[in-house]
């Protein structure tokens, strides 16, 4: 190079932040500044990725103005930091060995389903991936949960022990390669490897696929191995099968999820939209619940429930599996309910081995355990009701900077999360924090993501109740149902004023009651309950969340009615009924409480709809279910006084028309379409234009699409959780506001 022209060429140095690791990002970088003709190099760092890029200051500008449209699925840029440095005459441009020293900071991608383009490869007999389960590349495959830190390569991965043969090694450093730095790559030459235990026989390699798919066939058990943790597998025809994976799970009643082959199988099991279709088909190939059509799968798969969920092969294992069989599979964790996923193969075969009839495993690590996503459509738009794999650990933008802060969530459907600067990052599903090893998996989890992201918080922000055990580590508590609605605020980048609108089961007040139909009115440095649902009295306390029972007596207690003729008789024994009737009366371990979910709870026993619970949320589900069936209906009453939306009226009528005949059905539909408009009526005398909804009944989609499209119609800005969960998976994210306001850095 001469040097007038190396006088007219520029240098630059940039520092990117963001989710560029895992991506493909640093090959999109190499292919697009070789394309423009210019030199230099590209590495990932703790902090994300650094760039050097010399040539024409034309090129340069155009390269970076170009970045953005050229990013590969799941990246983003955060920031972009330049800065000028001397022209040294590179001409060619280069990916350089990782630094990991510096500070941390940088996000890693989800692990996403296997691509198209390898899944062809996995099926074609020509190729060198035949059959080979594990088949990845650039674009997809695992990323977090084989991750043991950053920056994202293969040395700090659970990879390590796999070098690349020839074949594979050659792919990694072309440029021309979809496999061009892809550290999930491998092959059956020298990637993990499968292996089935059956009795005394172990099987490996395709084998070990095809004696797997056998005992599905003849109606057994599997326990697979899968991305984030071990799967219990059988025919969704087989009502035998199903029952005995319910009896594994110690999970006799909650709907279990089916995995198809294809969009089309999916079409055939229930009602998809093009939103359903788009989440079924994205890469992060979520569970996605779907209004059943019914017949292909048996009933005990999703007994009572208004919807099915239903999900799309997440690995070439599975679609293989599939292939094999052409039927759907109940594809559920490997856990026993409450239980966090196994992921190490010795406790796999103690805990599974003699329950299930094959164990399919194989030699690649797990380095973070990460259930399934779980989501569903409303209104026409997605929301996440379990965030997992597919979608952890993205990172969250926010509206303002936070300071260096950790939040400790709930005690159910625990997660929990980190923030600093303009981004929180929210866990993956944890689980319930009851038993040892949930609490152990949990304390795994924070450790991770406190070390992957150097963090030192300024403030621990944990919940109000003392009983949770996540409590325990937090120095700011913030309000259960005041969490719930700064999530959603957080989530959508939304400032107050704002009218919060929290409905739950439970979560402890200020006033040291049980909470659970909140409204709030949010203000830039301070919330205010300003209405609640009318509390009533909960026999027996928490018991009353495993006994909808217990809830009807409540409310007919606090509403003097009387039920229908028999009903105490029919759900009680005399002795129990007259202990339960004197704790009502004299007040005696009966906490009172304003909970959506307790209401909902009692009306659905009222109805016959259930009278106990073997999971959180069943006599509701099923209420939800009978509405959905009875079409739009006129509402029952609910009436605002003071700070009290009170449901008695409601309740009166419902019991009216109940001692009539009408059906159950259109009463359920009448009591959702009251509810609905008890919202509406304190929105309306509040006069906030922005209305928030959030807590665990905002996942009854009759519920949410009613009030969001009411509040619509009567010129409200309604908003709902739909990137994080509105149950308590997403409480995490509001106490991080929750604590920066308490500092005053919200």
């Amino acid at each position: 190079m001469t040097a007038a022209k190396a006088s007219q060429e520029t240098r630059e140095r940039v520092l990117v932040t963001g989710t560029v690791q895992g991506v493909g990002f640093r090959p999109t970088v190499c292919r697009l500044a070789r394309t423009l003709g210019l030199g230099g190099w590209v590495r990932n760092t703790a902090a994300g990725a650094t760039l050097e890029l010399e040539g024409a200051p034309a090129e340069l500008e155009r390269f970076l103005r170009e970045l953005p449209g050229a990013l590969p699925a799941g990246a983003a840029l955060r920031e972009l930091q330049r800065a000028r440095v001397d022209p040294v005459g590179e001409r060619e441009f280069r990916i350089e060995p990782s630094a990991a020293d510096g500070e941390s900071g940088g996000a890693l991608e989800a692990d996403v389903a296997t691509c198209a383009a390898c899944l062809r490869e996995a099926r074609d007999p020509r190729d060198l991936r035949h059959r080979y389960p594990f088949v990845a590349c650039a674009a997809c495959g695992p990323r977090f949960s084989i991750a043991l830190g950053l920056p994202w390569d293969r040395e700090r991965t659970t990879l390590a022990d796999f070098p690349l043969c020839t074949a594979c090694a050659h792919e990694y450093v072309d440029p021309g390669d979809r496999r061009f730095h892809a550290q999930a790559t491998g092959c059956p030459a020298c990637g993990p490897r499968l292996w089935l235990e059956r009795g005394d026989v172990t099987l490996e390699g395709d084998a070990a696929l095809r004696a797997a798919a056998d005992v599905l066939r003849a109606g057994g058990l599997l326990a697979l191995k899968g991305l984030g943790g071990y799967q219990l597998l059988a025919d969704a025809r087989a009502s035998a099968a199903v029952r005995r994976l319910r009896g594994v799970k110690a999970r006799p009643h909650e709907p279990l999820a089916v995995m198809v082959g294809d969009l089309a199988e999916a079409q055939s099991l229930g009602d998809v939209g093009p939103v359903e279709a788009q989440l079924l088909t994205s890469a992060a190939a979520p569970i996605v619940l779907l209004t059943p059509r019914g017949g292909r799968v048996c009933a005990e798969v999703a007994p009572h429930s208004p919807t099915l969920g239903v999900m799309l092969p997440t690995t070439a294992l599975h679609a293989l599996l599939l292939d094999e069989l052409g039927c759907p599979l109940v594809v559920s964790s490997g856990n026993r309910s409450g239980s966090p996923m196994l992921t190490d193969d010795a406790r796999a075969r103690e805990l599974l081995g003699p329950a299930v009839d094959a164990l399919l495993g194989h030699d690649r690590a797990i380095a973070a355990r990460v259930d399934d996503s779980l989501a569903q459509v409303v209104g026409g738009e997605p929301q996440l009701l379990r965030r997992a794999r597919g979608y952890v650990p993205r990172p969250l933008g926010l509206r303002h900077a936070l300071p260096p802060l950790f939040a400790t969530g709930g005690q159910l459907k625990a997660t929990l999360a980190v923030a600093r600067g303009r981004e929180a990052e929210l866990s993956q599903h944890l689980g319930d924090l009851d038993g040892l090893e949930a609490w152990q998996a949990w304390e795994r989890a924070r450790e991770r993501v406190l070390a992957r992201r150097q963090l030192t918080p300024r403030a621990v922000a944990c919940d109000l109740n003392p009983a949770y055990r996540s409590t325990r580590l937090g120095d700011v508590r913030v309000q259960h149902h005041e969490a719930h609605v700064l999530a959603v605020l957080a989530e959508h980048g939304l400032s107050p004023p704002a009218l919060g609108v929290a409905w739950d089961g439970a979560g402890l007040g200020h006033d040291g009651t049980v909470w659970g139909g909140e409204f709030f009115a949010v203000d830039a440095s301070s919330i205010r309950r300003v209405a609640h649902l009318a509390c009533f009295p909960l026999p027996g306390g928490d018991a009353a969340a495993r006994e909808p029972r217990r809830s009807a007596l409540g409310l007919l207690h606090a509403a003097d009615l009387e039920p229908p003729a028999g009903w105490r008789e029919a759900h009680f024994a005399p002795a129990e009924l007259r202990t339960l009737a004197s704790m009502l009366a004299r007040g005696v371990r009966s906490p009172l409480c304003s909970s959506a979910g307790r209401l909902f709870d009692g009306v659905a026993a009222l109805l016959g709809l259930g009278s106990r619970s073997s999971y959180e949320g069943q006599a509701a589900q099923r209420l939800q279910a009978a509405a959905e069936r009875g079409g739009p209906q006129p509402a029952y009453p609910c009436e605002l006084v003071g700070d009290e939306l009170r449901w008695q009226p409601l309740l009166g009528a419902l019991l009216e028309d109940l001692a009539a005949g009408l059906a159950v059905e259109a009463i359920a539909a009448r009591v959702h379409a009251g509810l609905v408009e008890g919202i509406v009526r304190v929105a309306t005398r509040e006069g906030r234009a922005q209305v928030v909804l959030g807590g665990g009944c905002f996942q009854n989609r009759l519920l949410l699409g009613g009030a969001a499209a009411r509040l619509s119609a009567e010129g409200f800005a309604a908003r709902w959780p739909q990137a994080v969960p509105p149950n308590d998976g997403g409480l995490a994210l509001g106490q991080l506001l929750g604590a920066a306001r308490a500092l005053g850095e919200a």
